[in-house]
């Protein structure tokens, strides 16, 4: 076992991240942080380290069980960290769910130009009959 791994090989091989590029992208945007500080992708880990990486709106912390560069099966990964994301965390996620689009059905993107007119006409004549009550 290896006493000190890259975060971003880390990232990748813990399977937070796809691909090891997305996670040293995510390092040179401020998006991981070790022990409450930025870090550049080539920083050393270590056992006992905790991770936060914010994936909006939610930034998720683990503590490093072990380090490895090596991707393994989805399986080991208790053995490789402990989840310690606050619950808070996870509400907040679950609200960003649901207040999405509610009415619009799942695929449709955003409304054309034509679906905004026609939402702008209905809305006035809405508009319209509640000044006549």
């Amino acid at each position: 076992m290896l006493e000190e791994a890259r975060i971003d090989k880390w990232l990748w091989s813990a399977r937070i991240f796809k691909t090891r590029t997305i996670a040293a992208d995510a390092c040179k945007n401020g998006r991981v942080m070790v022990n409450d500080v930025q870090v550049k992708p080539s920083r050393m880990v270590k056992v006992g380290d905790k991770v936060s990486v914010r994936k909006s709106p939610v930034t998720y912390s683990f503590k490093i069980l072990k380090t490895i560069e090596q991707r393994v099966g989805a399986k080991l990964l208790p053995e490789i960290y402990e989840n310690v994301t606050p619950p808070d965390q996870y509400e907040l996620l679950e609200m960003t769910r649901i207040s999405g689009f509610v009415d619009r059905q799942r695929g449709t993107g955003r409304p054309t130009k034509k679906d905004r007119r026609q939402m702008d006409a209905f809305l006035s004549l809405e508009d319209f009959f509640d000044e006549e009550d």
